[in-house]
């Protein structure tokens, strides 16, 4: 018999219950091209159930890193293929509005490869950073390296707590998700100040 899953996470017991891993895997990968599902919330309740022994958790973790690079490869081929004006026409339908699109790809453009690693922990940017990427050219195995480590780290993190909390996820989660703002913030002047060090250093060797 199937755990009991904590708060919002309860939704998801009757997908988990008759799909399992599938449900996992399906979730993940079209969240992570812009199709609003989710992904994230559903990692959380795969971790619990593998805490009480109903999944394996080394499975889930593979499943779901597996899902993500491919599901954010195919956000990239998307970008790639089909540049703004894709985005411009069909992003609506799947919350990326021309407006938010926009906004994202400035923060890309300014901080390079490094978001994409950053933008799988933050709700919005984990759903199109693929396809910004696409649009604005990134190299695909720089791409594919950056992404692979921020699924890498997401899927660790969230299955890791998920597997030992248990039914005190919830409360773990919001917790962190609280201090999230904070924690971007001072990521964002790290890569601000090595930035600006690469600039000085270049422009002193001139």
């Amino acid at each position: 018999m199937s755990p009991p899953l904590p708060g919002p996470l309860a939704h998801l017991a009757p997908l988990l219950g008759h799909y399992g891993y599938w449900a996992v895997g399906a979730v993940i990968f079209v969240e992570d091209f812009g199709v609003p599902a989710p992904g994230e919330t559903i990692l959380l309740a795969a971790g619990v159930y593998a805490g009480a022994g109903r999944l394996n958790i080394v499975a889930v973790a593979c499943i779901a890193f597996l899902a993500a690079v491919a599901g954010d490869n195919v956000g990239y081929l998307i970008g790639r293929a089909g540049g703004r004006a894709f985005v411009h026409r069909w992003g609506r339908y799947v919350f990326l509005t021309p407006k938010r699109f926009e906004a994202a790809e400035q923060f890309f453009a300014r901080h390079g490869g490094k978001i994409v690693t950053v933008a799988r922990f933050v709700e919005g940017l984990r759903q199109a950073n693929g396809i910004i990427a696409g649009t604005t050219g990134m190299r695909w195995r720089r791409f594919l390296a950056f992404n692979a480590l921020g699924a890498a780290l997401w899927v660790g993190l969230w299955t890791t707590l998920a597997y030992l909390a248990g039914s005190h996820i919830t409360a773990v989660y919001d917790e962190i998700r609280r201090y999230q703002p904070y924690v971007l913030l001072a990521v964002g002047l790290a890569v601000a100040a090595l930035v600006a060090r690469h600039l000085v250093q270049r422009r002193h060797r001139r």
